[in-house]
């Protein structure tokens, strides 16, 4: 028997609902699999941060490193600007833990319709692979004369060697061991310092990886290919930005946002990753119980994976897509009119 000692935040809104989701299904593949979790839950939200001025405790990091992983619920709630609850919580864990990748798989699973015509499932199965630590999310930049005509922001975009190897070495590794093929997200002609300097890493990175198609994309051309032909990509590496819109539009395409799961991963395992659905805390449905668990219960699959379970992991991704096949439970978002909980059961079921 393998135990995992796993950090739950369930968070804001929906994200408390689907974590439990989340949850009761990893326990069910555990027994089968012969794998414990023990679950330390934190109270860590914009609600805690609306009681006590802070969205964790000063001490969070630290009780967060002792686990195997964490999974997360979603995080965001009328009244917190996002920047106070991003920064608060996300990106410092993110970046303590170097969770350089944010993994962000897309697949169009039989029974649901796409609402882009071409992709069909089958046909649609990629992955996106995002920086998730520099880039254009860095915090070097400020304001100056705050109120008068000649106000000034100015945003420092961050772009080192390493970070940009090393997530690009991972997206190469990936393609060698799905189809071989590698698009890179830039704007070089655009973009005049960090995005040929990125082109210049991913250039020398594939010559290491004969076997790896690699081909560069601008991210203008790029979005409109992933509408206009998404069957075409096998594996996407993105700068920071890049990433996090082409991941969005990408999990759109695939039927919605409510589906899409997401791994922040410190690939090398020195330190926890983190594992969270993507469609945010949804505080227009929070409490009624009618939440997609899929983001959450994929992004479980997910952590499976990365702790050395693939089997595991493939049976939850396999009963997901045998739920839609075969069935007509749906959520609301997807065209249904099944709760939170008639969906896990299926899944429970389907397992």
């Amino acid at each position: 028997m393998t135990t995992h000692n796993v950090a739950l935040i369930p968070g804001d809104g929906i994200g408390t609902e689907v974590l439990p989701a989340a949850r009761l299904v990893l326990d069910a593949v555990g027994r089968r699999h012969r794998i414990a979790f023990t679950y330390t839950q934190f109270d860590w939200s914009c609600e805690r941060y609306l009681r006590v001025g802070s969205m964790m405790p000063d001490d969070g990091l630290d009780r967060l490193r002792e686990h195997d992983a964490i999974l997360l619920g979603a995080v965001g709630y009328p009244g917190v600007p996002d920047h106070v609850s991003l920064w608060g919580l996300l990106i410092p864990i993110r970046r303590a833990f170097q969770q350089y990748v944010n993994l962000r798989p897309i697949r169009v699973f039989e029974g649901l319709t796409s609402p882009v015509r071409g992709a069909v499932a089958g046909d649609v199965d990629f992955v996106v692979v995002r920086e998730n630590t520099e880039g254009e999310y860095s915090e070097i930049g400020g304001r100056t004369n705050r109120g008068l005509p000649d106000e000034m922001a100015v945003q420092q975009a961050v772009f080192t060697r390493t970070g940009v190897t090393r997530v690009v070495d991972f997206a190469l590794a990936l393609a060698e061991r799905r189809r071989g093929h590698l698009t890179s997200a830039t704007k070089s002609n655009g973009i005049v310092h960090t995005m040929p300097f990125w082109d210049e890493l991913v250039a020398e990175r594939a010559a290491g990886h004969p076997d790896v198609v690699c081909v560069q994309e601008h991210i203008d051309a790029l979005a409109a290919k992933f509408v206009l032909d998404p069957a075409r990509f096998d594996v996407v590496v993105a700068s920071n930005l890049f990433g996090d819109i082409l991941s969005d539009l990408a999990a759109a395409v695939a039927g919605g946002i409510g589906i899409a799961p997401s791994a922040n991963l410190n690939p090398e395992g020195d330190h926890p990753s983190m594992f969270e659905p993507v469609h945010g805390s949804a505080p227009d449905i929070a409490g009624q119980g009618v939440a997609n668990p899929i983001g959450a219960i994929w992004s479980a699959a997910m952590m499976l994976d990365h702790l050395g379970h693939p089997e595991a992991a493939a049976d939850i991704t396999d009963a997901i897509a045998r739920v839609l096949a075969t069935s007509t439970v749906r959520t609301r978002d997807l065209g249904g009119s099944a709760s939170t909980t008639e969906f896990t059961s299926a899944v429970l079921s389907a397992l």
